[in-house]
């Protein structure tokens, strides 16, 4: 009579190997994958083989498992839970085989899923969620299932509540430089989870789309601010929603320490007793000049790159900027916030001693759709922006790499 046990579905479960006896047959590429995530889940491994590969061996030294530099023999799967039959040596694989059915141990087989008792399935990992996706005999597209539930996850594109209390807080998030792709995994995530975002005018804007309707968004520039100055209502505007038990996302430009006033309000928020967590965020300093085609550091040109804020132009009393100094640097200097006064800061430049025909890149809304690219030199970048008419946000660039690029961008 024909075995119906084959063609059936599998029947799905997480086994907790955790401090017992798994045996692994086999110390070759199969069971270098497969060894980790039995590690992770603290199974007592014994590695039964006559060699191993160097990382399989190096999981030896380390004390992740034990291994048995010899053959499988007969009783090797005694107490176990678990074997995964991973050899080359057909006979000893379904002699193993064997004696997992006989002493009813689950069994995987590299060799023969047929044979198997048990099948490993795709797995990944995701805040906490471990994801096991089983498709029969098409291991690929297990993988790919897999690999698109966890990138939903972790994205914030698969959205799966978490009916649990949650502990109030704000999540200072750096939503990078302004192409919505560019913001890291986790901050994406988070935004999903929130109940309240409030947001910079130079935060990725197509983000806030993406958000479900009951998020309330708060544009950060609008937030009334009477008496206060206008950062002291953005803290309180957070210390509020907090207190108020909600998830709350301050999405900024770029990253949240990078001239983005993130260190303000994360003292406010401490001094207040809320909880605070910064997830760092692309820089446009390095971001904006990369998508242009400009690298700020390269081989033989710039082996440094400083970046200075603009918004206070050369000879303004509140300047905390040493331009002389800056002026005898020989790498990269980028500016942020500095188109309105570019004229201003590319003379004070020349005055110290940079060479007036130093190269000048000027990037307007980089990484966006709008991105435009305008060059010139310290001598005729003020002159240029005010002649191609750009405006904030742009990110300037001076120094010899602006034109290392020049055959990538044909």
């Amino acid at each position: 009579m024909a075995d119906d046990r084959i063609d059936a579905p599998a029947y799905p479960v997480g086994l907790r190997l955790s401090g017992r006896r798994v045996v692994v047959l086999g110390g070759g590429t199969v069971a270098q994958r497969r060894l980790p995530a039995l590690v992770s889940a603290g199974a007592d491994i014994v590695l039964f083989s006559p060699s191993a590969t160097p990382s399989v061996e190096a999981m030896a030294d380390a004390g992740e498992l034990r291994w048995e530099r010899r053959p499988y023999q007969d009783g090797d799967l005694a107490e176990a839970w678990y074997v995964l039959i991973a050899t080359t040596d057909a006979r000893a694989n379904a002699a193993a085989s064997a004696e997992a059915e006989a002493r009813r141990v689950w069994c995987v087989r590299s060799d023969d899923a047929e044979a198997a008792t048990a099948w490993t399935p795709a797995t990944g990992r995701s805040e906490g969620v471990t994801v096991a996706v089983l498709t029969g005999h098409d291991p690929r597209r297990s993988a790919a299932v897999r690999d698109a539930v966890v990138e939903g996850l972790r994205d914030g594109t698969l959205v799966a509540p978490r009916h649990r209390e949650r502990t109030p807080g704000v999540a200072l998030v750096g939503g990078g430089p302004g192409d919505p792709d560019l913001i890291t995994v986790r901050g994406r995530r988070l935004l999903a989870e929130a109940d309240v975002v409030i947001a910079d005018r130079l935060g990725p804007r197509d983000l806030l789309d993406e958000l479900p309707p009951h998020v309330e968004v708060i544009d950060a520039a609008k937030i009334p601010y009477g008496r206060f100055m206008a950062q002291e209502a953005i803290n309180n505007a957070l210390i509020e929603h907090a207190k108020a038990g909600k998830a709350v996302v301050r999405l900024k430009g770029g990253d949240p320490f990078v001239f983005g006033r993130g260190m303000e309000e994360a003292e406010a928020l401490a001094e207040a007793g809320i909880a605070c967590t910064v997830v760092p965020g692309i820089s446009s300093s390095i971001s904006v000049p990369a998508a242009a085609g400009i690298p700020v550091t390269h081989r033989g040109v710039a082996h440094e790159f400083t970046v200075v804020s603009g918004h206070v132009a050369p000879g303004d009393p509140r300047s905390l900027v040493d331009w002389h100094a800056l002026a005898q640097l020989r790498g990269t200097l980028v500016l942020l916030m500095a188109v309105e006064r570019i004229g201003a800061i590319a003379a004070a430049l020349i005055e110290h001693g940079r060479a007036a025909d130093t190269p000048v890149a000027v990037i307007q809304e980089g990484t966006t759709a709008a991105q435009r690219r305008v060059d010139g030199t310290l001598a005729t970048v003020g002159q240029v922006v005010t002649d191609e008419g750009i405006r904030p946000p742009a990110v300037i660039v001076i120094g010899d790499v602006v034109t290392v690029g020049r055959a990538l961008r044909r």
